[in-house]
């Protein structure tokens, strides 16, 4: 028999079959269902349909073998299996540049060239998510939440990038993401100067199922509203003029900024889906861009214990200063 001990906010609160499925996510539901009929799985000694809400301190005790554990956990164990254990100093890009931490959430500096999340099963690129969760581990005792990413940033984006360590922060901090109570203010570098040093975009993006390469959204009537606003902050002269702006989204959509921007004819510098090849070109080999420069530059917020306004600021990585210099 093993028992396991709801010590942990995360683990209370919650229905039973979906924390057996949590546990064990190679369970079938008709399987978990079975195990409760028959007395397999009880809670505090007690049999308990699959409706029982967990409270802190209850025991689940699982009437099965080590082996009939394991195979249950197979998807579990396939999917963290980067998570449970220490991931290579040589495979992580770069260590975890933390702006903010306390109990209930992590923001972080996030680097560029990295997926927030992992991809495909078959590649062992690390993402950000498996480095938090390796940074984490020792810190945290949830027997089915992992701390988990409140919104995200494309990989080749960087800054602030905010990670809830407990269920219910989460919640709260994706119900405030949901009602625009959260402000995400991006810079960027982009083509040519705008006529407006203030204005606002509001274009319709329509993301293109099964695209063949990264530009998969256009602006189209069919598509979900955006809004996007932006500020010019200040000129940048080589052989070519480029514009530091300020944007600030109402919507999130996929890609928003570097779509609405090459839509008014300013596309980000080294954005390659969407971004002028010539100016790419020349921004590579005179200035070692090989990246769209967009910068979550700060990241606002309500503490969801506190309810205090945070606000953080993630500096500019070097690329994005080096041309700024």
């Amino acid at each position: 028999m093993i028992s396991l001990i709801i010590s942990h906010s995360a683990d209370s609160g919650q229905r039973l079959d979906r924390f057996i499925r949590k546990y064990l996510p190679g369970a079938p539901l008709g399987g978990v269902y079975k195990m409760l009929r028959t007395g397999k799985i009880k809670v505090n000694g007690k049999k308990k349909d699959q409706m029982y809400m967990l409270e802190l301190n209850d025991e689940v005790n699982f009437w099965l073998t080590d082996e009939e554990i394991e195979k249950l956990k197979w998807n579990q164990e396939d999917n963290r299996s980067k998570n449970d254990k220490e991931i290579p100093k040589n495979k992580l890009q770069k260590p975890l540049d933390i702006l903010y931490e306390d109990e209930y959430l992590l923001v972080i500096n996030k680097v560029s060239g990295i997926n927030v999340h992992p991809g495909d099963h078959k590649t062992t690129e690390v993402s950000i998510i498996d480095q938090v969760q390796d940074y984490l581990k020792w810190k945290y005792d949830s027997l089915t939440f992992r701390p988990a990413l409140v919104h995200r940033i494309d990989r080749d984006t960087s800054g602030c990038l905010l990670i809830a360590k407990d269920k219910w922060a989460l919640e709260k901090l994706l119900s405030d993401l949901q009602s625009h109570k959260m402000e995400k203010i991006y810079h960027t570098i982009v083509v040519g100067i705008p006529s407006k040093k203030q204005d606002t975009i509001r274009a319709k993006l329509l993301r293109i199922e099964n695209a063949k390469n990264e530009a998969k959204v256009r602006v189209d009537e069919r598509g979900q509203s955006a809004t996007t606003h932006f500020s010019f902050l200040q000129k940048v002269e080589f052989n070519h003029s480029f514009s530091l702006l300020e944007c600030r989204i109402e919507t999130g959509r996929t890609h928003q900024i570097r779509v609405h921007m090459a839509h008014i004819w300013h596309p980000v510098l080294g954005d390659r889906a969407y971004g002028d090849r010539r100016i790419n070109s020349y921004a590579l080999r005179e200035l070692s861009i090989s990246r769209q420069l967009l910068h979550a530059r700060i990241l606002s917020f309500f503490h969801p214990k506190t309810n205090q306004k945070i606000s953080i600021e993630a500096p500019y990585p070097i690329d994005f200063a080096r041309v700024l210099s």
